[in-house]
C-alpha cells in the first residue's frame, strides 16, 4: 500500500497536487451521518406505527434497529468502515424517555444520552425537529396550518429543537446544526397558496425570536419538493425558503440532492446561491425519478458538487450531511456505502490543480482545460482513498464487506 500510495503521491505532484495536503484537509472536514438510516425513520416515542408526511421507506430488510442502543451499536459498526472526522444527525423522534414526552415538551434531558455517546466517541451532533409521523400532523399541515392551535404546537415543538442542538453543540464542542424540514402541502393546488405560506414565515419568525441562544448551533430551512400525498403543492418551496434565509441572517439554507426536479443540479446552484447566504447545509442523497433518497453513489453529480465546493473555496461555508433511507438492503452496508461515497467525492475534489484549471480558464484556453479537466479522471485516485482509509485504521477497498456480513449474521439476524 505504501509503495502504491508513494507512486499516486508523485504522478498528482506533477500537476501540481500535494496528496499529503490533501489528506490533511479531509481531517477537518466532519461529514454529518443520519441515525435514521438505521430504523427506517419510526425513532422511539410510539406515537406512530407508520412513516407518514409526505415520505417513505421502501423494503424490509431484516435487522431494524429497534431501539437507541441497536441504533449506536450499528452506527458504531458502521463507523469502523469509515474514515475521518464524523457527525451524527439525530431527529427529535429518536427521544429516550421513561413517560411520553410529547414535541412540544422536549428538553435537552431526553437526548442526553446521545450526547454522552458522542462525548464519549469524540464526534459532534446534529439535531432536527420532527414534523412527521405525529397526530397533529395528519391533515398535511403543521407550520403552516390554518388552525391556530395546531401552528403554536409546532412552533413550540421548533424553539425547544433549537435549546437541544444547543444543548448538543455545547457538549460535544462542535456546532451544531439544527434543521427544519416541514411536510405541508396538498395533493392539488390549493385556491389560496398565498395564506399557508404566510402562516409558514410568521411561524418561523417565531421559532427563530424564541432562539435566544447561539453559541453552540445554528439553525437551517430545508426544502422539498414534493411528497407522497402532496405531489402538486408543497408550502416550503425551494423559492420560499431561499427568500426566507436571504432576509434571515441567522437562517442557513438546506439544499438537498433529491428535494429539486430531475433537471436541476445542486452544483450547480452552490456559487449563485454563496454570493448571497453565509452559510449552505447540504444533504447528499440520490434521487431516482422522484425524491427517493436512494443510497448515495459515486455518481458525477455527487462529485461535481464536491469540486464545486473545492473550486469556491467554500469548505468553511458548507456543512456536509447525508440524507438517505433504504430499507431493502442491510442498513448498515447502506450507510456505509453512502458515507464511504460521499467521503470519496470529496477526497477526490481535493485533488484537483484547482489554480492550473483557473489561470487556463482565465488565459482563455479553453482546450486544455477541457484535456486536463478529462486526464484528471484517469489519475489514481483510488490509491489516495486506500492510503486515507490505512492512515484511519479502516479497511480499504471492499475489505469491509465480509466483517459487515458477519455482524449481518451474529446481530442483525437475531433481532
Amino acid at each position: 500500500m505504501s509503495k502504491a500510495y508513494e507512486i499516486a503521491k508523485e504522478m498528482y505532484a506533477k500537476i501540481g497536487v500535494d496528496t499529503d495536503k490533501a489528506l490533511k484537509k479531509m481531517d477537518e472536514i466532519p461529514v454529518s451521518y443520519h441515525c435514521w438510516q438505521c430504523d427506517d425513520v419510526l425513532g422511539f416515542e410510539n406515537m406512530s406505527d407508520s412513516l407518514t408526511g409526505g415520505i417513505q421507506t421502501t423494503g424490509n430488510f431484516m435487522g431494524r434497529a429497534k431501539t437507541p442502543d441497536q441504533v449506536r451499536a450499528d452506527l458504531d459498526k458502521s463507523f469502523s468502515y469509515i474514515p475521518g472526522p464524523k457527525k451524527v444527525n439525530i431527529h427529535a423522534c429518536y427521544i429516550e424517555a421513561d413517560k411520553a414526552v410529547d414535541r412540544d415538551e422536549i428538553t435537552p434531558e431526553n437526548f442526553s444520552n446521545w450526547a454522552d455517546w458522542a462525548v464519549e466517541k469524540k464526534i459532534g451532533l446534529d439535531f432536527n425537529p420532527t414534523y412527521f409521523s405525529h397526530p397533529k400532523s395528519e391533515d398535511g399541515y403543521t407550520l403552516s396550518s390554518n388552525d391556530d392551535k395546531i401552528r403554536e404546537f409546532w412552533v413550540e415543538h421548533g424553539i425547544r429543537s433549537t435549546k437541544v442542538a444547543e444543548y448538543f453543540g455545547e457538549r460535544t464542542g462542535m456546532t451544531a446544526i439544527n434543521n427544519i424540514w416541514i411536510p405541508d402541502g396538498e395533493k392539488e393546488f390549493p385556491v389560496d397558496s398565498l395564506i399557508h405560506r404566510e402562516h409558514l414565515k410568521d411561524s418561523l419568525d417565531k421559532i427563530f425570536a424564541g432562539d435566544k441562544e447561539h453559541k453552540f448551533h445554528k439553525n437551517a430551512v430545508e426544502s422539498k419538493l414534493f411528497g407522497i400525498g402532496s405531489e402538486s403543492y408543497v408550502v416550503g418551496s425551494h423559492e420560499f425558503y431561499m427568500g426566507y434565509a436571504l432576509s434571515n441572517k441567522d437562517a442557513l439554507i438546506t439544499l438537498d440532492t433529491g428535494h429539486f426536479h430531475p433537471t436541476e443540479l445542486v452544483s450547480n446552484k452552490l456559487s449563485a446561491m454563496l454570493l448571497y447566504v453565509n452559510e449552505i447545509l447540504l444533504h447528499v442523497s440520490r434521487p431516482v425519478r422522484w425524491d427517493s433518497d436512494h443510497v448515495v453513489a459515486f455518481d458525477d453529480e455527487t462529485r461535481a458538487i464536491m469540486r464545486e465546493i473545492v473550486r469556491l473555496n467554500a469548505l468553511d461555508r458548507v456543512y456536509i450531511s447525508t440524507d438517505y433511507f433504504d430499507a431493502s438492503i442491510n442498513r448498515i452496508m447502506a450507510l456505509t456505502v453512502g458515507a464511504r461515497n460521499t467521503k470519496k467525492a470529496l477526497l477526490e475534489a481535493l485533488l484537483q490543480p484547482v489554480d492550473t484549471l483557473k489561470k487556463l480558464e482565465l488565459d482563455r484556453d479553453f482546450g486544455s482545460r477541457l484535456a486536463f479537466t478529462e486526464e484528471l479522471k484517469a489519475m489514481p485516485f483510488g490509491l489516495v482513498w486506500d492510503e486515507y482509509c490505512e492512515r484511519n485504521n479502516v479497511p480499504t477497498g471492499s475489505d469491509w464487506i465480509k466483517d459487515a456480513k458477519q455482524y449481518e449474521k451474529d446481530v442483525l439476524a437475531k433481532r
